[in-house]
Parts: structure tokens; sequence; C-alpha cells
């Protein structure tokens, strides 16, 4: 709900400021989405299981054979690297969609993809917080939409002078990756997270931020966007998204709690990209990953007890202090081509039926249902 922070004085300067700001002109309210990065929500609340932390930011891409690309090594005449961008097909970017999940397909290779879905986020308002070529995933900051502000008298009149005054109470985040099929074809997908602010006192006057939850029609609007960033018009990517709408899933998760292994109705490249996105929207750290042997490299951070409610006396003798990572892997194996399976496994690939684990298997069965 939009709410104006510091209600009383801000009120005043709003009230006060009505008759000077009549002829100010309104913002566009068709806009499903209008972001805009905000500072002010770097703070711990944010910093929500599981692990948020960002791996460090490498500036480069690598291709196949261990060779890199930088913009030192670049020939000095480019131009005929905008021509070969300027040649691509309206037609070679496809939305695909199995059940739930969906994505977009470039016949291009991730070596030149990369760098313009990256512009596409830092020219909707986003600031990239994680930008990791070789792992091929960026991550935004927490943004407001503030397309979600009702654009009512007050807010036509004002909106454009003290647009600071308004907040929607929500944010969001999108964790983004860009995954190579082969030197032709690149997959993109993007995951959505949500935070919003609540009341944390009975008499309203303080609040807290929470986690909410993922937004799958948020994804698919940023999605439909980046195609016609890509080069597609947007005629080609309305209806493409129209007509991936009507599908209907056929995976089926299969788990019982206290275990660490999923089974996963369908064969390997649908289990793989269906983790995959479960592990982007869950909020794990992936620190690498092996799609030839079915393996992400993941870092977590457990926090058992944060949905329980604590005495006095129980936050007064526990310590707060933050716990280390735990770094486990998650392993896809196609049993059957009509069967895969998820397992949960400690950092040497040995099975594990632990706490942590058994925690970290229902996250991600959560998101994969």
């Amino acid at each position: 709900m939009p709410i104006l922070n510091n209600r009383p004085l801000r009120l005043s300067l709003l009230t006060s400021s009505v008759v000077l700001l009549t002829a100010c002109g309104s913002l566009s309210p068709n806009s499903k989405v209008d972001y805009r990065s905000t500072g002010e929500i770097k703070v711990t609340p944010l910093e929500v299981p599981p692990d948020l932390s960002q791996l460090t930011r490498e500036a480069r891409y690598a291709i196949p054979g261990g060779a890199t690309v930088s913009a030192s090594t670049l020939p000095g005449n480019t131009a005929g690297m905008r021509r070969a961008v300027a040649t691509d097909s309206v037609l070679d970017v496809q939305f695909e969609r199995l059940g739930t999940q969906r994505w977009l397909r470039v016949q291009r290779p991730p070596e030149r993809v990369w760098e313009q879905v990256k512009t596409f986020w830092t020219t909707n308002g986003f600031i990239l917080t994680l930008d990791n070529p070789d792992l091929g995933l960026m991550e935004t900051d927490w943004a407001e939409n503030r397309a979600k502000i009702p654009q009512d008298f007050l807010r036509r009149t004002l909106g454009k002078v003290l647009d600071s005054l308004y907040s929607t109470g929500e944010r969001d985040k999108y964790r983004i990756r860009v995954e190579r099929v082969n030197d032709t074809t690149t997959e993109i997908f993007v995951a959505h997270r949500g935070m919003e602010e609540v009341y944390s006192t009975q008499d309203k006057t303080g609040t807290r931020w929470q986690p909410r939850a993922s937004d799958p029609s948020l994804e698919v609007e940023m999605m439909r966007r980046l195609m016609i960033h890509l080069g597609t018009t947007e005629d080609r990517a309305n209806q493409s998204v129209t007509a991936a709408l009507p599908s209907v899933t056929t995976s089926l998760v299969a788990w019982t709690p206290g275990e660490t292994q999923i089974q996963f109705a369908d064969r390997f490249d649908v289990a793989w990209r269906r983790t995959s996105v479960a592990l982007d929207r869950a909020g794990f750290t992936v620190e690498d990953r092996d799609r030839k042997s079915g393996i992400f490299y993941v870092r977590y951070i457990d926090r058992p007890d944060e949905t329980k409610e604590q005495g006095f006396f129980a936050r007064l003798f526990t310590s707060n202090a933050p716990q280390a990572p735990v770094r486990m892997r998650i392993a896809v194996n196609e049993e059957n081509p009509n069967r895969s399976r998820i397992a949960v496994q400690n950092e040497s690939g040995q099975a594990d039926n632990g706490a942590v684990a058994q925690r970290i298997a229902r996250l991600i069965h959560d998101e994969l249902k």
C-alpha cells in the first residue's frame, strides 16, 4: 500500500504546496514498471536467508578454450562489430515456457548477449550488485516500482517535484542468469524476489522489512521488455508472451519432509533449468556450476530459528553473531528419460542427511512445486 514516509511532516509539506504546484504535469499512469534503485534499503534487515552476500565482481567473459576478451584487446576498428550486432534478426529472440517456467532463447552466443542484457537493466533504473560473466549471473540492487503508486490528484500535482515523499512499501530485486546452450545459442532466465514494509508495533509507529512472494508477472514483464531491447518488435514481443501463457505444466515434484533428495518427473535439461531458477528465486549464492556433471556449487547461511519468536531471556543469552556460510552441492541426475533426481550433498560431494541439508531441500522444493 503506498505510504508517505514521516507522515506528519510530509503531509504538512504536501498540504502547503498544493496551491503552488497545481500546474505541474502528471507522470504516465500507463507503465507497469518504473523502477528506481533505493540506497536507503541497503541495510541488514533486507539480508534475509538464504545467503544474499555477493560474489566478487568479474569484468570479463570466459569463452571456450580459456581465452578472455577485454576492451583493451579488441581491434581498434569496432565498426565491423557494430554491423554484426545490427544484422541480428528480430526473429532470433524467442519467449519460451514450460509449465510455470519462462525464459528467453536467443540465437546469439553469450559473449554478445551479456553487455546487451547488462545495458538493459542499468537503463531501466537498476544498479547491478553482481556482475559475473564467468558464472553468467547478474543481480540488481533493491529497487522500488514507482508505477504502483496511484495517480490520484495529489500524486499528479506533486509527483514530479516531491516524488521522494511517496513510497510503495515494496522493493524488488532480480537475478538474471545468462546460460550458454551451445556456441550460437543462449538462454536468459529472470528470477524475482520481493520485500514489503510492514508495521512492527501495535501503535503503527515502527516498521520492518520482510520477504514477500516472488511475482511471476514481473518476471514476464521484464523479459518482454528485454526482448524489445534485444531487437524484437513490440508487437511480436507481446504476441510471443501471450502465445506462451496457456501452457500447462507436466512436471511433477515429489519430496518427503526430512529427506534431502527430490524426485522430479521429467528429463535432465528440464530439471536442471527448474533447479537453476529455484536457486535464483530462493537467493542462494551460486559460486559455480557444471552442467555436464549436473552440479551446482552453492553457499548458504543457515538460520534455523529465524521464524521462531524468542522470549526476553532467550534473546538475552543468544549470540547474534553471523554464522559462517556453509558450502554445499546440489546434484541433478537423470535416472531415466522421464525422471530426474535432485540431491543435496556436502562440500565433498557425499550424501548429507543433516538438518541443514534438509532445510535446503525444503527451500528448493518450495520453489519447484
